[in-house]
């Protein structure tokens, strides 16, 4: 799930999710490369790829995700039972890249006053439409993650399931937006693909056990279509860079969470499996806070 492009107010009636009316066609991917990628195209093709893939994720993986539910990530973390936002009875939360909103969903019904933010209309249409189904209503916003439409220290508490933070190209501007949004002393608590996986081919089996690559390329991951256009972008950092842009931006980082793969998880998720689970991390869930002046 993403989080650029302009802003706009939720409103008005959802097209039919699954109906084909509004979702773009998916771009045929020829090649993929890891060269450098700014954010004008980094944006333009990751609003296009999920206002494409929208209708097959939510197909997919809707179910384990659920409509009202905080999983931090494919290990199946719950914040029910993490809480490493702390209290959020009563308080106000930007879900930063919210996809569907199922987490904004279940802030909601911890007492939480929730925004979430999504680059894309099509997953946007998705929250609408949970939203809807579910009976738990999440005010929606369409909006760049690195130029957030909000004033200053508008929000308690952000989070972020593994949206927005690799699909920007500056990261570092996108903390500094999220800092500036929140009032001193909230915390800004999100998830992202361990680091340490970008070493390792995208594969749940024995193949994605072996090195292969560089942790240290920062070089995107980048799928093209045939006329080398980008139609897809992740941007890699190692924990050290993201420690770094967190601290330059004005958090103090609290925790790093690396969640161990569960007794009895089977689930297969893309590259995350039982089989690399268990040996390797997955995600990587970095606990901040806005550093209060003086």
């Amino acid at each position: 799930m993403v989080n650029v492009g302009g802003s706009g107010a939720d409103g008005g009636a959802a097209p039919e999710p699954g109906s084909g009316t509004s979702q773009p066609a998916p771009q045929a991917v020829a090649r993929v490369a890891r060269r450098p990628s700014g954010q004008l195209e980094t944006t333009r093709a990751n609003r296009r790829w999920w206002d494409a893939s929208a209708d097959d994720y939510q197909a997919e993986h809707g179910g384990f995700l659920g409509p009202v539910r905080f999983i931090w990530g494919p290990e199946g973390l719950d914040e029910a039972h993490a809480r490493l936002l702390g209290p959020v009875r009563a308080k106000r939360v930007l879900e930063v890249g919210c996809g569907a909103a199922q987490c904004g969903r279940w802030l909601v019904t911890e007492g939480a006053r929730v925004v979430g933010a999504d680059v894309s209309a099509r997953q946007l249409d998705w929250a609408r439409r949970l939203g809807s189904g579910s009976g738990v209503a999440v005010e929606l916003v369409q909006a760049e993650a690195t130029a957030l439409p909000f004033r200053d220290g508008a929000f308690d508490l952000a989070c972020s399931a593994y949206g927005a933070v690799p699909f920007v190209a500056d990261a570092a501007r996108l903390f500094a937006e999220v800092a500036r949004v929140l009032r001193p002393g909230g915390r800004w608590v999100f998830s992202v693909t361990h680091p340490i996986r970008w070493s390792f081919p995208d594969d749940p089996g024995s193949a994605g056990l072996i090195a292969r690559d560089s942790y240290f390329d920062r070089r995107p991951y980048v799928e093209e279509d045939s006329a080398g256009h980008a139609v897809y972008v992740e941007h890699h950092r190692t924990l050290g860079d993201r420690v770094r842009e967190l601290v330059g931006a004005g958090f103090a980082v609290l925790d790093v969470v690396e969640p161990e793969w569960p007794d009895g998880h089977q689930r297969t998720w893309g590259q995350w499996s039982p089989l690399r689970g268990r040996l390797l991390p997955g995600t990587a869930i970095f606990v901040t806070e806005r550093r209060r002046s003086g």
